[in-house]
């Protein structure tokens, strides 16, 4: 039990001691909910506000607190201040110490997991890249956001499935395959990949401008498409796998996998049934010629289902999608990790679920991330202004591994280290901030070894197997809990005890910069406190504190790192 739960506890024990008949009185879950750390450590340690108490017990909050400190009594406590309604506490330090290390050690890597998760499913739809069209530092967000939030519910100890829903369906590809048939060869798209994907598409909007004839002959390329063409649908399958070739080498820069690469053309034989419902259902009206589903009621544009020609849309492929994982997978929770601009695009999908009669409408959310700019400019495709992130991230760490060369020259594993730091770098400085605000990416600032960034939080889990490295070679006894009194040991002795509450929090908020927060504030806690106390003192009692202290930290900074998808070089 955490030191927080643990006065919870006994803050709901001695409500009841001291209100034996009152009503209404908060549990010690709800307590716990409301303890704060009080911005100042003169104040205490953790302090409750009485004012949830007054109605129940019909008294004023100061003479709430005064009360209770009078019927306070607990060793892990050394004293209770009863301040302007507020139930101010200090803790036993000695106690809360060695209660705080033999948690996080005893857990080692699994520190702030949990079964709560046990039997219960998170569908996370992320990252979903377009075929032929190149990864760009604009699929970072999507892509990093539904890791992380992966690995938190792994953690948590949730069944998770993760969906690279991909845009595989469309006109463009008719239009690829005519493009191909044209001007392409077979070993220009093998040896190029991608690129030469992209120039053809290209090629043919500008062919298409002198000759309009050519957008006919796509289309009938893409009719082909559907109607299951051999050829055609060789060549689309094809231009998948050129795709996903493409951009594996980049998930593997990142770390990331799925479960799935189910995307818009595996639920084209998907759709009549839910189209079925909604008729079934009086669901669907028609509106200029095309097939709809009336939101007026909820001050939304009507959902198009089907056009006036009878083709279908992205809602009819996500209506059947979101059927599709709730008949497979049985989710509890279904997260759509999208940008922000395709909000109502998603309030309408879940209107419409809801009015389809689906309970687990409700479990579907979109989790919107803000935009991403590339050194104060705007990112436009059209514009010619793409930063493709294979790109990005070869150049992460290029330059992370200059600035190793420069400081750590003798450094082994070198380009080893400069992967970790740099591809860590460019994940950090997407993570650390709200996920709904835009990010201007600036390589001053994520390859910053000083500043609240990935290398500098990594480098302090770097200093602390450098210290644990160095006590290796000495024998220390039992260790003084009383070395770890100091303000700065407590204060970081508080964000280790915190951690799981953060890890959990991250989760129900959707938001993985929580993590990048914690450790942040963490790596900054323990470098304080590096530089204010001798780590290996030559009193051995409080240097095996200080070591164990050390250890903590690192195994929170290194589970912190792997929850967001960084990784935590030993040395750097």
């Amino acid at each position: 039990m955490d030191m927080m739960t643990r006065i919870a506890s006994l803050t709901a024990a001695c409500l009841t001691d001291t209100w034996p008949e009152a009503q209404g009185l908060p549990g010690a879950d709800e307590i716990r909910g409301l303890l704060a750390v009080p911005p100042n450590p003169e104040m205490g340690d953790y302090a409750f506000p009485c004012f949830r108490l007054a109605k129940a017990l019909r008294m004023a909050p100061p003479k709430i607190a005064l009360a209770l400190v009078e019927g306070w009594h607990h060793e892990d406590v050394a004293r209770v201040e009863a301040v302007n309604g507020y139930l101010n506490f200090f803790l036993n330090r000695v106690n809360f110490a060695g209660e705080t290390l033999n948690a996080v050690l005893a857990a080692g890597d699994h520190y702030g997991a949990s079964d709560e998760g046990a039997g219960k499913t998170v569908c996370l739809d992320y990252s979903s890249i377009n075929i032929a069209k190149r990864f760009h530092i604009g699929h970072l967000s999507t892509t990093m956001i539904g890791h992380s939030l992966r690995r938190i519910y792994d953690h948590l100890g949730y069944r998770t499935v993760s969906i690279n829903h991909l845009g595989d369906w469309g006109t463009q590809f008719g239009k690829m395959i005519c493009a191909y048939k044209k001007w392409g060869s077979r070993e220009a798209v093998e040896q190029q990949g991608v690129n030469e994907l992209v120039r053809l598409y290209v090629k043919f909007h500008e062919e298409a401008e002198k000759e309009p004839a050519l957008e006919d002959e796509g289309r009938a390329w893409f009719k082909k498409i559907e109607d299951g063409d051999e050829e055609a649908r060789s060549i689309w399958s094809w231009f998948k796998e050129i795709t996903l070739r493409d951009t594996a080498r980049v998930y593997d820069l990142l770390g990331v996998s799925f479960d799935s690469y189910a995307g818009e053309s595996f639920y084209m034989d998907k759709m009549e049934p839910v189209i079925d419902v909604l008729r079934e259902k009086n669901l669907l009206t028609v509106s200029q010629g095309a097939s709809v589903v009336d939101l007026s009621e909820d001050d939304m544009p009507p959902c198009i289902i089907l056009r006036s020609d009878g083709a279908s849309l992205y809602h009819t492929r996500d209506l059947a999608a979101a059927v599709y994982r709730q008949n497979t997978y049985h989710f509890d929770k279904c997260l759509y990790v999208v940008a922000y601009q395709q909000d109502l695009h998603f309030r309408q999908l879940f209107r419409v679920l809801e009015k389809m009669g689906y309970p687990w409408a409700k479990d579907c959310v979109h989790v919107a991330f803000g935009m991403i700019s590339y050194e104060g400019q705007a990112l436009a495709t059209r514009k010619g202004h793409v930063v493709y992130l294979e790109d990005l991230l070869e150049q992460a760490q290029q330059k992370a591994l200059a600035i190793i060369e420069e400081k750590s020259p003798e450094l082994p594993n070198k380009a080893e280290v400069a992967r970790q730091v740099g591809i860590g770098a460019v994940v950090y400085a997407d993570l650390c901030n709200n996920r709904i605000k835009d990010i201007d990416f600036s390589w001053e600032r994520a390859l910053n070894f000083d500043g609240e960034t990935g290398p500098y939080v990594q480098y302090t889990h770097a200093r602390c197997c450098s210290v644990l490295r160095k006590a290796e070679a000495l024998s220390l006894p039992e260790p003084d809990m009383n070395a770890l009194t100091d303000d700065e040991a407590q204060a970081l002795l508080r964000l280790l005890g915190r951690f799981p509450d953060v890890i959990r929090e991250a989760a129900n908020r959707y938001e993985p910069s929580l993590i990048t927060r914690a450790v942040t504030d963490i790596a900054q806690a323990y470098n304080k406190f590096y530089y204010e106390h001798r780590i290996l003192d030559d009193d051995a009692a409080a240097a095996s504190a200080r070591v164990r202290l050390t250890e903590a930290t690192r195994n929170v900074i290194r589970t912190g790192l792997y929850l967001v998808g960084i990784e935590a070089p030993e040395r750097m």
